[in-house]
């Protein structure tokens, strides 16, 4: 075959995401607050755009109240989520020429599917915290402990110089000064001092008031009730579990290798830093995006929240009057260009708002026992379910539920804390959702008596018999998850608040 050059034409297909999409993608994914920051962006990079007032005739506003508001009804899917599901409308990745064209002929908003990200499920406790809890600042670790100083100690005296050494604390939880300077400074006794301290260690979290990295450790040791000389001696060899001498660890505990094992990872369990459990920074307040209501005749009102949703208009007299003064062709192109711009952005902002209509009405629709009985109602929920009872791709939810909030009667919640796992049911008639155990196991040891602690398999048994059919491992996962200790710390808490 003879080797020279010559020219070939070929016909390949590739898939492109064009930067309106790419901004539409970008437009779905963010929150009404960071919408109405973008708007604020958009308004100052084009003249064309203005805000419009809340009496801005229809025709100026393309379909914005349709996009703003829905109802759900006892009713089939395609009933609940209104227009378009199957896709007349036009997709938003087209050329800006286009999108002029169309603004002039009267084609309505967009239609279309955007991809992927992946969100996780996540959950709070019993209803989830309300829209005050969240904007409020997080506990610090000073308020944490000096909230327990009361059940914990019924000296006065003592329980001021436990308060003091509180205030000495550092962000992890460690007392870097020496006893003798605390003495020192309050004018009393060091062994004064050593008592409040011993106060100090005795609350929650576990090892804090510590003065080295060994003594955190062997607090957490003996409250879980494995300090023994074995573990006693490991601990003061922390040394040489850094370096990984291990074979003279197990010779200086007496030991096997399979309890050496076992302490290793009892050790590493152990947390080296409790203070940072509570670090009281500011939490962002925040604004929910979706508001719920129930109606007199039980169906539910989803609108989005129009105080955080400014609404766009095209001032038309404005690009009249500039077209006529423009003179050159690149004048004419550059007015072109914003005009398109702003029709495209004005499609994108009503595309959003549909979509997450669809979504947060397939929710509901999906969730109706949560919101009209409370969290033992939540059902297990996926993407991917909410994806194909609104006939979109999963990757267009997991956008919608990110950084959204909804505002109901029991309070705010993100909408990602209506998909959760599930759990085997008992009575085999489906699954639960891993919220509505979290509440039970809640519940149950809310109830429980001081003495009468229950255990993780008492806890098992009396799922048991509400229905939730799950494994010891998995109740004491889900009671950690919920920041409820084992019966052995719930023991020791219950006593002392009795003390009071």
């Amino acid at each position: 075959m003879a080797l020279g050059p010559r020219l070939d034409l070929r016909q390949t297909q590739s898939l492109v995401m064009t930067p309106q999409l790419q901004q539409a993608i970008k437009l779905l994914a963010l929150s009404n607050l960071e919408v109405e920051t973008f708007i604020g962006e958009a308004l100052d990079a084009n003249p064309l755009l203005e805000l419009g007032a809340a009496d801005t005739p229809d025709d100026a506003r393309g379909e914005g109240d349709e996009a703003r508001r829905t109802t759900l009804e006892n009713s089939p899917v395609d009933q609940l989520l209104g227009e378009g599901r199957g896709g007349d409308d036009k997709p938003l990745d087209i050329d800006p020429a286009t999108l002029d064209r169309d603004r002039d002929t009267g084609d309505g908003a967009a239609q279309g599917d955007w991809g992927g990200a992946i969100v996780a499920a996540g959950g709070y406790g019993e209803d989830g915290p309300s829209i005050e809890e969240r904007g409020s600042g997080g506990e610090t670790l000073a308020e944490h402990l000096e909230a327990q100083l009361g059940p914990a100690c019924a000296d006065m005296r003592t329980r001021a110089v436990a308060a003091f050494i509180i205030g000495q604390l550092d962000d992890a939880g460690y007392l870097a000064q020496p006893l003798s300077d605390i003495a020192g400074d309050l004018g009393i006794e060091e062994a004064e001092v050593e008592a409040g301290l011993r106060v100090v260690q005795c609350l929650d979290p576990t090892g804090v008031g510590a003065r080295s990295l060994s003594e955190c450790l062997a607090l957490q040791a003996q409250e879980a009730d494995r300090y023994d000389p074995c573990m006693a001696r490991l601990i003061e060899n922390l040394d040489l579990v850094a370096r990984g001498e291990f074979a003279r660890l197990k010779r200086m505990c007496d030991v096997d290798d399979e309890d050496f094992a076992d302490m290793l990872q009892e050790l590493r369990g152990y947390d080296p830093k409790p203070g940072l459990r509570h670090g009281g920074g500011e939490s962002a307040p925040v604004t929910p995006d979706i508001l719920l209501k129930q109606r007199s005749d039980g169906g539910w009102d989803i609108a989005l929240n129009q105080e955080t949703l400014p609404r766009l208009i095209v001032n038309r007299g404005y690009y009249v009057e500039l077209k006529g003064s423009c003179a050159d062709k690149s004048s004419r192109g550059w007015l072109s260009e914003r005009l398109a711009d702003a029709n495209w952005l004005i499609k994108a902002l009503d595309q959003r708002q549909k979509t997450i209509l669809k979504v947060a009405t397939e929710i509901v629709r999906q969730q109706d026992g949560f919101f009209r009985h409370g969290v033992a109602h939540l059902k297990p929920l996926t993407l991917r379910a909410v994806a194909e009872a609104i006939e979109m791709h999963e990757s267009t939810v997991s956008r919608v539920t990110s950084n959204k909030y909804l505002n109901c009667e029991r309070g705010t919640f993100e909408l990602k804390y209506f998909f959760t796992s599930g759990v085997a049911s008992s009575g085999g008639d489906g699954a639960a959702s891993a919220e509505a155990v979290k509440a039970a196991i809640r519940q149950l040891i809310d109830a429980e008596a001081p003495d009468a602690i229950l255990s993780d398999d008492a806890l098992v048994k009396m799922l048991k018999e509400r229905g939730f059919d799950l494994a010891r491992r998995t109740v004491a996962k889900y009671r950690e998850a919920i920041g409820l200790g084992s019966s052995v710390q719930r023991r020791r808490q219950k006593a002392l608040a009795g003390v009071r």
